[in-house]
């Protein structure tokens, strides 16, 4: 299992600007809370999943099986 950024750079400085904008919080959530906050409790719950492989909500993270 590997955790990986999205390979598209445009992607990860957009996530990037909107997570200092938001304070470290997923900017594509519109709660904020200590389960939005980057790394999201969402992707840690679909990484602890040993079938999942994908990206987590705002795709800047990938999960590689």
């Amino acid at each position: 299992m590997k955790i990986l950024l999205n390979e598209d750079k445009a992607i990860v400085n957009y996530v990037r600007e909107g997570l200092k904008r938001t304070g470290g919080y997923c900017p594509s959530m519109l709660v904020k809370s200590e389960a939005t906050k980057c790394m999201c409790e969402d992707f840690k719950r679909k990484i602890a999943d040993p079938e999942f492989e994908g990206y987590c909500h705002c795709l800047m993270y990938y999960k590689k099986k």
